[in-house]
């Protein structure tokens, strides 16, 4: 059997666009002699199309694609779609073949964790289905399920088993699965374990692209029944995977170190926000820092140098050594730089509230004013000239609040709000080692400061707080797991009091990537107001 997986990258929405793309995959592998030609879920729509579902026109437009494509399908096609039955709305998987569509497949197991909200858009399918398609002129058995459906261990419809049972010859799953850490891996052990425990060949279809906070990796997968991996899709680009599952030969799984691993994935979410938000500069606050110089990195990467434009906006208290570094990297990446000097802005400030301020010993208020008017100036940069700021705040310190709200929090994109800072000096180092050394040596070996104050250097020893930190957000430990483990009772607590205390910062921070399992958005939905002591 001979099949093609097209993991394409779709838009949300963008129906004409998505329905060109689709043609184009179809038309281009009619001639190859191919039994199947695949695709995503909801690669008509785009996924997840949230709220989208019930504007006036949306399911009907993704209706008529799929007819345009049902009609020109000389070979049979499976592709995700929306699917209405009166009231009900499903996200489905339609089979076309010999011009028309004859069937669908809805999704069984909707999800309803982290990210997911799709009970709140669809009704599941009542049971698994098994479909008979024409290859050779011999009709086939093949179960065809959608992304969680691959995942029910937990859930008590055992939808591979069912399909097995019904006599499937042959498992395809389309999916829209979102990437994080490790999930490629993941996927292919769950598939594996599928193999084996049905004995029959799996064929995984991924989607590639990002959307808003989520980005979906692709890494599709062929493995025969005997557990030999015969296909795998790139992984952060569309590809086109032909694949006969009795003639390939056995491969290994292709996958990058982790470090490569998260930065391919950021490159590849900030290259779609703009791209699919209609924008093509970035701006960004360059410090001299750590986070800024990764984030600068990042969108050369993802945009072109010639469209990231670099400020360094000094006050009294920077250091020479942090104008040096940031001046160093913009001369490394090749990209347009500007220096704008806020003494005079400050002043002013300083001047305007001296009545306010008087016999007030200065502290925070003073040190946010300067980090409050260099968000405002690369704002101003930006308004003028039809630019996006990236944020360059990581995740450590948008969990402690370490961080001005209305300052160095501004942005159209929190680029690296999911990284810890570990993970911000890790793919820092990755990069100089393996691209060319364009992060200055000193902006990796110095102690990180936001250089508010005098001699002010950051308040955290990294290396201890940010796994704890990780192991707050992501792994959910309690107070007592990690007293227990060996941590301080007074840190852990001080910690525990700070992350909840800033969720008001996070609710008004820009959109962030995620790249870890539990990300600071749409999969972690605390209330501001919370006194519950974990």
């Amino acid at each position: 059997m001979k099949i093609v997986l097209c993991q394409i990258n779709p838009t949300v929405g963008d129906f004409r666009n998505n329905k060109d793309k689709i043609l184009k995959n179809i038309n281009r592998n009619n001639d190859l002699n191919i039994d199947i030609i695949i695709f995503p879920e909801l690669a008509i729509c785009g996924y997840p199309p949230m709220d989208l579902i019930w504007e006036i026109g949306f399911i009907r437009e993704n209706l008529n694609v799929l007819d345009k494509i049902a009609s020109i399908s000389k070979v049979p096609i499976i592709i995700g779609c929306i699917r209405q039955d009166g009231n009900k709305i499903y996200n489905s998987a339609a089979i076309c073949y010999e011009g028309k569509v004859q069937s669908f497949c809805d999704k069984i197991l909707l999800p309803t964790y982290d990210v997911f909200d799709e009970v709140r858009y669809f009704s599941a399918g009542r049971t698994p289905k098994v479909v008979s398609i024409p290859i050779n002129g011999v009709k086939r058995k093949i179960g065809v399920q959608i992304c969680e459906d691959l995942w029910d261990n937990n859930y008590s419809c055992k939808v591979s088993e069912i399909q097995k049972k019904l006599g499937a010859e042959l498992i395809i799953n389309i999916s829209a699965s979102p990437y994080f850490d490790n999930r490629i891996q993941e996927r292919s052990k769950q598939i594996i374990s599928k193999v084996h425990q049905l004995n029959l060949p799996f064929i995984y279809c991924n989607m590639v692209g990002a959307q808003d906070e989520l980005i979906f990796d692709g890494s599709s997968f062929v493995f025969s029944k005997e557990g030999e991996l015969r296909g795998q899709g790139k992984s952060f680009e569309e590809d086109c995977i032909v694949v006969d599952i009795n003639k390939n030969k056995k491969i290994k799984l292709c996958s990058y170190n982790r470090e490569e691993e998260l930065y391919r994935a950021l490159c590849l979410g900030v290259k779609d926000y703009f791209a699919k938000s209609g924008h093509e500069h970035a701006v960004i606050g360059l410090s001299g820092g750590i986070d800024s110089a990764l984030v600068a990195m990042i969108a050369i990467e993802a945009l072109g140098k010639n469209n990231v434009h670099g400020i360094s906006l000094p006050s009294k208290y920077s250091s020479q050594h942090s104008l040096n570094d940031a001046k160093e990297l913009a001369i490394n990446l090749d990209i347009d730089y500007r220096v704008i000097k806020i003494h005079s802005i400050i002043k002013s400030f300083e001047i305007v509230l001296q009545p306010s301020f008087a016999n007030e010993t200065p502290n925070v208020a003073e040190e946010n004013i300067q980090s409050r008017v260099r968000g405002n100036l690369l704002m101003a940069l930006a308004n003028k000239f039809g630019w996006l700021v990236l944020s360059t705040g990581n995740k450590t310190e948008l969990a402690l609040g370490y961080c001005t709200l209305y300052g160095d929090m501004i942005g159209a994109l929190a680029v690296i709000s999911d990284l810890s800072k570990n993970d911000v000096y890790a793919i820092a180092n990755w990069i100089n080692n393996n691209r060319d050394k364009s992060i200055p040596l000193n902006t990796i070996k110095k102690e990180p400061s936001a250089e508010l104050a005098p001699n002010q250097v950051d308040p955290f020893d990294y290396n201890i707080i940010s796994p704890l930190v990780d192991s707050i957000i992501e792994k959910r430990k309690s107070i007592s797991e990690l007293v227990s483990g060996g941590l301080d009772e007074e840190l852990v607590l001080s910690i525990y009091k700070k992350i909840k205390i800033n969720e008001y910062k996070r609710r008004q921070a820009p959109p962030g990537i995620r790249v870890s399992s539990k990300a600071f958005g749409i999969g972690r939905r605390l209330p501001i107001i919370n006194n519950f002591n974990g």
